[in-house]
Parts: structure tokens; C-alpha cells; sequence
């Protein structure tokens, strides 16, 4: 089956809609989906809860889609570059659910796997544990949280064959191939597309199987979020 589409537009068109929940790969900029997340903007859905990382910067990444105010909920574990995510939440503008890094990196694996949820000692005596249930395994207390299945993953790879085998490039890896498991259908922006066959086995990082839909981005920005030079 080819998976690849036209554009970033074309891959989302009747895929996205109001009040979705939709995940997103990367972390701070590097390895989100550009293009998509743009398509996104521009495709005016509103209401959505996205679950990421981050929100980006202010007019880059997720920070575009806050911009434009189409984003009721976040669900994140960090939002310390993006004075507007702040804002809007200090202004209750915006819901946030706050989640430890690893939790929601589990979040989504386990959505992936059908394992609607799991026991982490990860915020146990925290606010995070409000309203959550608390057990106790060999002498310890642990909080059940449950995973996350988006209605649409956006994911960024490297590479990709037509039939959506994907391999990422280094750290841009991050959370993207959770991403990619935990959503019920998948978009993925790539780098380059070969034809289907010309992966080693051995190569791929992710198996089509999760991978609905494939946009070509053969030169995205990759934007750089805080430069350290030499003096």
C-alpha cells in the first residue's frame, strides 16, 4: 500500500476535526513535524487537546496553534520557553495537564501496546497524585495513571518507504516512535521516501503497521532553540 501523499495538507484532510486529541512528536524543536504542525494551523480545527512534550516557542512548533488560539488543552511536561502556553495557563485561558517526562513517555508506550494503564512511583505524594489511585507493591506506594491513545499522532522521521516503515535520526527519535504507536491513525513527516523494500529489516526503527499516511518535507527548517556559541 503507498502512504505517501501530496502535502502536509492533503495528509490531514479527513484525518483531523474539532476537538480531537491529537499527539506530537519532538522534543523542545528538534524533531517535531513542521510542515504538519502548520497544516494543522491552517486547517482550522479548534478545541483540541494536544499531548507533547512541549509547546515549542511562541510562533514556532505548537506555539503557532496556541497563537491562533486553537488548543483548549495541554497535556505537557514542560512549558518554560513559550511565554504565551504560560500566559494563557496563568490567565485560565488554557487547561494543563501537568505530567512527569517519563509518565507520559509511558503514557503513550502503554497506549501503544493496548495497556490501558500502569503503576509508576513517579509522583506519589504530589499533586500529580490528586484524584488518582495509590497502591502498594513490596513495601512501596505507587500511582496508577492511565496511557493515552490520541485520536491523530503527528510524527517527524527521518526517512521513510512508501509503505510507512520509518527510521529516525538520532536524538530527533525522542518521543516520536511512542507518538506514532499511541495514535489511531498516524501522519509522518519525512525527509526522504525510497521505495518499499529498501529498508534492511534491521533498519527500521518503526514498522509501517502504525504509520497511516506519509507527507514529504525534504527540507524542513529544523529551527534551533537556544544557540550557545564561543566567545
Amino acid at each position: 500500500m503507498d502512504k505517501v501523499y501530496e502535502s502536509a495538507a492533503a495528509a490531514l484532510q479527513g484525518v483531523v476535526a474539532d476537538n480531537q486529541m491529537i499527539a506530537v512528536g519532538g522534543f523542545g524543536l528538534c524533531g517535531i513535524p513542521e510542515a504538519l504542525i502548520a497544516a494543522l494551523r491552517d486547517s482550522g480545527v479548534q478545541g483540541l487537546t494536544c499531548v507533547s512534550n512541549n509547546a515549542g516557542v511562541d510562533d514556532f512548533g505548537l506555539g503557532q496553534l496556541l497563537a491562533t488560539r486553537q488548543i483548549k488543552k495541554m497535556i505537557a511536561s514542560y512549558v518554560g520557553e513559550n511565554k504565551e502556553f504560560a500566559r494563557q495557563f496563568l490567565a485560565n485561558e488554557l487547561e494543563l495537564e501537568f505530567t512527569p517526562q517519563g509518565t507520559l513517555a509511558e503514557k503513550l508506550r502503554a497506549g501503544g501496546a493496548g495497556i490501558p494503564a500502569f503503576f509508576t512511583p513517579t509522583g506519589v505524594g504530589t499533586v500529580v497524585a490528586e484524584g488518582k489511585e495509590t497502591r502498594e507493591f513490596n513495601g512501596r506506594t505507587y500511582l496508577m495513571e492511565r496511557s493515552l491513545t490520541p485520536d491523530v499522532s503527528l510524527v517527524k522521521a527521518w526517512k521513510a518507504d512508501r509503505s510507512g516503515n520509518l527510521i529516525f535520526r538520532r536524538t530527533a527519535r525522542n518521543f516520536n516512535p511512542n507518538v506514532a504507536m499511541a495514535g489511531k491513525i498516524t501522519v509522518a513527516e519525512v525527509e526522504e521516501v525510497v521505495p518499499t523494500g529498501a529498508f534492511d529489516p534491521d533498519e527500521i526503527h518503526l514498522p509501517g503497521i502504525y504509520v497511516h499516511r506519509i507527507v514529504l518535507n525534504a527540507h524542513p527548517e529544523k529551527r534551533i532553540e537556544q544557540r550557545t556559541i564561543r566567545q
